[in-house]
Formats: structure tokens, sequence, C-alpha cells
């Protein structure tokens, strides 16, 4: 059945590119298009034109949709047709999934201002503050979301620990503690970096929420105790 299923998909694609049609643009509607569109919380498309070809940025690569007309293009990638379109009482523009049994207009990714960042670009930006309004905002919709998965954040943390940066760690780890503020792994990553970079009164405030949350966490006991024995 899969490979049913495979074959089908690679004739449509072929059917869908043999039938690709040279467009000409007008530079008013590649204005009106062109830009972010947000395919989820934390990941974008880029909407983009070389000369008269349209081209996307989705998921940190370049695609050419086949165009079948001005306001119609199948993406291979996605399997999916899309059209642009306009809210008619809010007036912002999406990027509309086209349904071929309903052709029912749908309003499925907003297009956002050209400075817009998701919080993951944020993250990597260093810019932490409205990385975690961003994230904060996501867990206020869906508190279960993928794109703040504690062990996430975690290994991201401890990527930059053991290259030794340190900022960056601790950044990420305060990040987490904030969006997770009830597990006591997030403040003992967070305790460690602390003491890693030389700090170890905030390794200490760190490990004691760690305890407090979880009075198992053994580390964070050992490193309490032999703290308080030389303070």
């Amino acid at each position: 059945m899969k490979l049913k299923a495979i074959t089908v998909l690679i004739l449509l694609a072929f059917f869908s590119l043999s039938c690709s049609r040279s467009i000409e643009y007008s530079e008013e509607f590649k204005k009106q298009t062109s830009g972010k569109y947000l395919y989820n919380p934390d990941e974008l498309i880029l909407v983009y034109y070389d000369g008269n070809t349209l081209k996307l940025n989705w998921k940190g690569g370049d695609m050419v949709p086949v165009a079948l007309a001005e306001n119609e293009f199948f993406v291979p990638d996605m399997y999916k047709k899309f059209q642009f379109v306009k809210h008619p009482e809010t007036k912002e523009r999406y990027l509309s999934v086209i349904n071929e049994e309903t052709n029912e207009v749908t309003y499925d990714y907003l297009k956002v201002d050209d400075d817009y960042k998701t919080p993951s670009q944020y993250l990597e930006a260093g810019n932490y503050d409205k990385a975690l309004e961003g994230f904060l905002e996501i867990k206020k919709q869906d508190s279960t979301s993928s794109y703040i998965n504690e062990w996430d954040f975690n290994r991201k943390g401890y990527q930059y620990l053991n290259k030794k940066e340190y900022e960056k760690a601790i950044g990420i780890f305060q990040l987490n503690a904030k969006l997770h503020p009830d597990s006591s792994n997030v403040y003992d990553s967070l305790a460690d970096a602390y003491l890693r970079s030389g700090d170890s009164l905030q390794a200490y405030t760190n490990y004691k929420i760690a305890l407090d949350i979880n009075p198992r966490n053994s580390r964070a006991n050992r490193y309490i105790k032999a703290y308080e024995a030389k303070h």
C-alpha cells in the first residue's frame, strides 16, 4: 500500500510539473504577496520572486513551486495547492490551501511583517526576553506544544555549555526555567551552568530550588552540603 501511494504521488507531481505555466506576475501582485507567512507558531514560509519565478523558502530550503495561474501554485514538498487571499473583514493576507472538493476559502498561513521573528529566531539571536515572550504565548495557547519541549531546550543549552559559551547556555537554561518552573531538572541544569562559569553562589541558589522541587536530587544535595560547609 505504501509503495502504491508513493507511486501515485510521484505521478501526480510529475503531471503538475508538466502543466507548469510561464506566468507574468504584475509588480503589484509581487508586492502584495512577497513576504513572511506564519506556518506554525515557530516556523515561517518565505515567499519571494526571482524575476517572474515564484519561490518559497521553507524549513531552511529554497523551492520553486509549480505555477498553475497567477494566483494558484502547487508545492510538491508539501503536496498542496495554494492561493493568496485577503480576509474580507480583517484585511489581513494569507496563504490559503486550495481544497479541490469544497472550493472553500480558508485562511491558513497569516502574512506577517517583514521584521517578524519567531521565538526560535530570537533565541538564536540571543534575544532571550523576546524569545521567552514568544514561547510563553505558545504555552498559553497549548501547554503541551512540542515547541516548548523542556528537553529540547536543555539539550540546546548543554550544546553551548560544552563549548564553554556560558552566557548563551545560561540564557537558554533561564528561559527553560521560566517556561517550566516546576521542573527540578531545569534548575539543576541552570545551576550546573553557573557552576561551570565560576558563579558558585548562583549555582547554590539554583541547586536549592532544584532540591526543593525534588528532594531526591542527589547532585543538588551534594553541592548544597559542600557549599554550606565552606560558608
